[in-house]
């Protein structure tokens, strides 16, 4: 199955995340994605000036491993496969510190701090789509105690390292590792927290805003007591801070993304077709000084201006067959291919094509999903939108990807950013100046914010099964305000 998930950013720019989950029968996934953006008119977004150059240029794309599965309870288990996976771990590198036992050593690192946040992060989307949190307070016992209790034995887990032998930068990736986790459980806590105070019933929630809030506190003074950063409301620092946090997530993070080698598609297939055009066009070049010779003897004048003239024709159906070939190969092959690797090892494929296309090549489907989401009948044609297609095709081999990693991998994320700054370059000022009459007569002019609507369908495939999602884009000249 494919699932996606859409957000905003920053001001300039979409993310797209697309999950590509494998079916686990043991043969290879293929999966199918292409997306139709509706762009106002107005915004003058055509392939004279955005072209497939532009276009990727506006995209960015990392690509990585789905995080393994873990219940928040589960980790906790002194059984559970990341905390005795870890532990053998560190027990290898003390015994034998060589390069190998290194490598394992901070991959496991990574791995279990990954884990971790990824099972606090779906505990607390749990906890958020209850009804009642106070009718549900079991959950939140479960997420202060288990999130208490891994983070404990987690940090038992330092006392293996810290003997002589283990060097200080060795041990300094444990306490990395720990004050990234730290971190996280502040940070997903104090979203909970501002639920809890937003919600009419603040007060029924006394109780669970305490928990929550002592979780938090004793993570605090742990940082404090382990040297770990901590907001001071001093602007050097806190900013220094958050560049060392960012930095901690990427170090995480790290052992789930994966390279990608990238080449343009279809290179062979093109030659071939430009050295069709190229020899039709010197056919008709040969075979009109053929007849011609033929006919007019030696080097005449008559002869003379029929090889300029078909020299000239022949450059210009070259050039038509070259076009005709380049829209034939659109439609069949990507612009771009790159293919999935982990460490050597092949697992995959990702192919991504980009093209304007009329409202006619256009699916049916597609644009019925499009005018459902119209505030007025027909706005796409009254705006004269232009659509752009953003295909892309993901091949896994199960396999492969199954015989990668300690852990059971279902198959890949790709987080896509779409950057819109050239969408806005010629959007309006982002405010208008509304003239408006009162009940009383009184005029008055408001300003009003000058919205624009970039729509956005997408086609999910996979096996036998096609999902649509539609997306809508809210932008003003200062950029983006909202995605639904």
């Amino acid at each position: 199955m494919i699932s996606i998930q859409a957000k905003k950013h920053d001001n300039f720019s979409v993310e797209f995340k697309f999950g590509f989950n494998c079916s686990e029968d043991g043969v290879r996934d293929d999966f199918s994605v292409n997306a139709w953006i509706f762009v106002p008119n107005s915004l003058d977004i055509n392939p004279e000036n955005y072209g497939k150059k532009q276009f990727y240029r506006d995209v960015k794309s990392n690509v990585r491993l789905i995080t393994p599965v873990y219940l928040l309870r589960d980790i906790a288990q002194d059984s559970s496969l990341p905390l005795v996976s870890l532990k053998h771990a560190l027990e290898r590198v003390v015994d034998n510190p060589v390069p190998e036992e290194l490598d394992a050593y901070e991959y496991h690192l990574k791995m279990f701090a990954a884990i971790f946040k990824s099972a606090l992060r779906d505990q607390v989307s749990h906890m958020q789509s209850v009804r009642s949190l106070d009718s549900a307070e079991y959950l939140v016992e479960d997420y202060v105690d288990n999130a208490a209790l891994v983070l404990k034995k987690f940090r038992a887990l330092y006392r293996i390292i810290d003997v002589p032998t283990v060097t200080e930068k060795t041990r300094g990736l444990f306490r990395m590792c720990d004050e990234f986790m730290s971190h996280v459980v502040e940070l997903r806590t104090i979203r909970l927290i501002k639920m809890l105070d937003s919600s009419i019933n603040a007060e029924v929630y006394a109780g669970i805003r305490r928990k929550f809030m002592d979780l938090i506190i004793g993570e605090h003074n742990y940082k404090v007591s382990q040297g770990y950063g901590v907001m001071k409301n001093d602007a050097k620092h806190d900013r220094q801070l958050i560049y060392h946090r960012g930095m901690l997530k990427k170090f995480i993070e790290s052992e789930l993304y994966i390279r990608l080698d990238k080449k343009k598609d279809g290179v062979a297939v093109e030659q071939l077709y430009y050295s069709i055009a190229a020899g039709a066009a010197m056919i008709f070049a040969t075979a009109v000084a053929w007849f011609t010779q033929v006919k007019y003897g030696n080097i005449t004048w008559p002869l003379f201006i029929v090889l300029v003239i078909s020299y000239m024709l022949k450059d210009r159906i070259k050039d038509l067959l070259r076009y005709y070939f380049a829209h034939k190969l659109g439609n069949k092959y990507y612009d771009k291919k790159a293919t999935v690797t982990i460490g050597h090892n092949r697992v995959g494929e990702i192919k991504e094509g980009f093209d304007f296309i009329s409202s006619s090549r256009t699916p049916a489907e597609v644009m019925k999903l499009r005018e459902e989401a119209s505030s007025v009948e027909d706005e796409s044609r009254i705006f004269e939108e232009k659509i752009l297609l953003y295909r892309k095709h993901v091949t896994i081999d199960d396999v492969a990807l199954s015989e990668n990693d300690d852990y059971p991998m279902r198959g890949i994320n790709e987080i896509m950013r779409l950057h819109l700054n050239r969408f806005t370059h010629k959007m309006d000022n982002p405010e208008v100046p509304i003239d408006s009459v009162d009940a009383e007569g009184n005029i008055s002019t408001v300003n009003v914010a000058k919205i624009y609507y970039v729509y956005a369908v997408f086609q999910l495939q996979h096996d036998d099964v096609t999902e649509y999602h539609r997306f809508r884009i809210t932008m003003s000249r200062d950029g983006i305000i909202s995605i639904e």
